[in-house]
C-alpha cells in the first residue's frame, strides 16, 4: 500500500469513529447551555477543506508545469485550470453544507 492509500484509509476510519456527536444525550426537552462540539461534522469539514486544497494545488502545479513546457497553449491551459478549480470549489461548498446540516445544532 502506498502512503496516500494508507492516509485515505486512516482518514475514513477516523471519520467513521467520530460520526456521532460527542456525548449526545437527551436533556429532557431543554436546550443545554453548554458548548457542544459535533465531531463528525467538524472532522468531515476538515477533510473536505484539505482535499480541496490538495486538489486545487495539484491542478495549479500541473498547469504551470505544462505552460512552461508548451507556452503556445498557455491560454487554453489557464482556462481549463480555472474551470477545474471552480468545479472543485463548488463541490467543496456542497460538501461543507452537507457536513453542517448533518451534524449542526438544528439536526
Amino acid at each position: 500500500m502506498n502512503q496516500l492509500t494508507k492516509l485515505a484509509v486512516f482518514s475514513m476510519g477516523l471519520m467513521l469513529l467520530f460520526a456521532t456527536p460527542a456525548l449526545a444525550q437527551e436533556t429532557g426537552g431543554q436546550v443545554s447551555s453548554g458548548f457542544s462540539i459535533y465531531l463528525g461534522g467538524a472532522f468531515g469539514a476538515g477533510l473536505i477543506i484539505i482535499g480541496a486544497g490538495l486538489g486545487i494545488g495539484k491542478i495549479g502545479a500541473c498547469a504551470v508545469e505544462s505552460m512552461a513546457r508548451q507556452p503556445e497553449v498557455a491560454g487554453n491551459i489557464q482556462t481549463a485550470m480555472i474551470i477545474s478549480a471552480a468545479l472543485i470549489e463548488g463541490v467543496t461548498f456542497f460538501g461543507l453544507i452537507i457536513c453542517m446540516m448533518a451534524k449542526g445544532p438544528w439536526s
